[in-house]
């Protein structure tokens, strides 16, 4: 199949109007986590006016749809559920405004106009009869990434029973193609102590005090060296080889693993009193080379928890929060690590793609502060890079080993942000960037990539 990127590009242009109404109309709905039933609705809705051939909203609460009817599926993967907001928006996060070059409002880059690039990307490629005879396109708008990232793929994948050939992630991307992140886990601790009257704290043993010794590890952990004459070696260690021998090369890549306290809970009779139990929540970011069980192993090895390690417990959490649909579909709070080559045979046909719509060269955007992240000068396009934050592909490949790759509409920057705003201009280029990759990618690959499914 020849595959005419111009033309690509022309017709995701003239979907611009389009785009950007079903983007303000998915702004306008409220859709926190486990909340989303109206926005879902929306998307579906508008799938089936531009013409998949099935829609279906999942017992999740995951609106799928399905364009072409082949055996090797290439999936465009959305969270459609936001992050709240404060007081600290100079707009209407829902009603939010645009003006010839920006949408603005609550999910506009984090992450719904990732949803409405794919969608209309599938539109092009219907339009212009380009779906490779046995592909079919999958684009799914998942709920609950915010509050527990790729618990969606869980469901879509062991229940729903969907395996891609490949998944394409449209979170933000600063127009870089995005080959990896480094995973995450929830940690928590416990200290247990014995409460007494204040007036003589001899007679108690403090769990926040004690707990405080740990808080102070836990820094040291987060930011030493790793000098051999360092006690507690900071997570840095594992960008080195002599640490991690296998790994260290794509943990440079990837960035060091970080913890910090994120939270922290206390009880105790009254204000006049010792506590008698201390708890805290960690976020752990993770490298390659580091596993759940290693993460929980160094807490626990820690002086301070060594110290008091009859007092101390050291777990992870566990999701258990019902979509909106009411279903509970529970898993531990673990994400993990993965990464691609850059010559991986998804990774460079959204690169092979880029090139050959876009160019090598110049910059698609004029506006040098438009994104937080910058080409450096005279590097070739596309940047290929990884994101900070974590993403559903943490499920699609982290766990099931689905090659996963992103390439989405918006700036990093935007995720989280008050008064979040989205380019239009990226909702067209991803359109037809999209819309571009299946022939690309199977010109390349005219016989399935097999890859060994897994469950982590």
């Amino acid at each position: 199949m020849s595959v005419d990127y111009a033309k690509i590009l022309e017709a995701a242009k003239g979907y611009e109007k389009e785009m950007t109404k079903f983007l303000r109309d998915m702004i306008a709905i409220p859709s926190e986590s486990c909340e989303e039933e109206g926005v879902i609705r929306r998307i579906a809705a508008e799938m089936e006016a531009v013409g998949f051939d099935k829609v279906m909203i999942d017992p999740e609460g995951n609106a799928i749809g399905f364009m072409g009817t082949g055996s090797r599926i290439i999936a465009f993967d959305g969270h459609i559920d936001t992050v709240g907001f404060r007081d600290n928006w100079e707009f209407d996060p829902y009603e939010g405004y645009e003006t010839d070059k920006v949408i603005a409002g609550r999910g506009g880059s984090d992450q719904e106009g990732g949803i409405a690039s794919a969608v209309y990307g599938a539109k092009v490629m219907k339009d212009l009869g380009i779906i490779p005879e046995d592909v079919t396109i999958m684009v799914t708008a998942t709920v609950q990434e915010e509050d527990c990232d790729g618990l969606c793929w869980q469901y879509i994948h062991r229940e729903e029973g969907y395996t891609p050939e490949f998944v394409v992630s449209t979170e933000p991307t600063d127009s870089g193609i995005y080959r990896g992140h480094r995973g995450r886990m929830e940690i928590r601790v416990d200290m247990h102590g014995i409460s007494c009257h204040g007036s003589d704290p001899s007679r108690g043993d403090n769990a926040i005090i004690k707990m405080s010794e740990v808080i102070q590890d836990i820094r040291d952990l987060n930011e030493n060296d790793a000098a051999d004459e360092t006690e507690i070696k900071g997570l840095v260690k594992m960008l080195d080889a002599k640490y991690n021998p296998d790994h260290y090369e794509d943990a440079q890549f990837l960035g060091r693993g970080t913890v910090t306290v994120s939270q922290i809970y206390f009880t105790s009779p009254s204000r006049c009193a010792v506590a008698d139990s201390c708890t805290l929540s960690l976020d752990r970011r993770m490298t390659a080379g580091e596993t759940w069980q290693s993460c929980l192993e160094e807490i626990r090895q820690l002086p301070a928890c060594q110290k008091y390690k009859d007092d101390v417990t050291v777990s992870m959490y566990h999701y258990d929060r019902p979509a909106w649909t009411g279903l509970k579909y529970e898993t531990e709070c673990y994400f993990p690590t993965w990464i691609n080559k850059e010559d991986a045979p998804h990774v460079k046909a959204l690169s092979d793609t880029y090139k050959a719509m876009f160019g090598t060269e110049d910059r698609l955007y004029a506006d040098e502060t438009a994104y937080s992240k910058r080409y450096v000068d005279g590097k070739s396009l596309p940047l290929v890079d990884k994101w900070t934050f974590s993403t559903n592909c943490v499920s699609t490949q982290g766990r099931f080993n689905i090659p996963s790759v992103g390439f989405g509409p918006g700036a990093e920057s935007q995720a989280h942000a008050p008064n979040e705003i989205q380019w239009k201009q990226d909702l067209v280029n991803c359109a037809a960037l999209y819309a571009g990759v299946p022939a690309t990618y199977v010109e390349a690959n005219p016989e399935a990539v097999v890859f060994e499914v897994q469950d982590n």
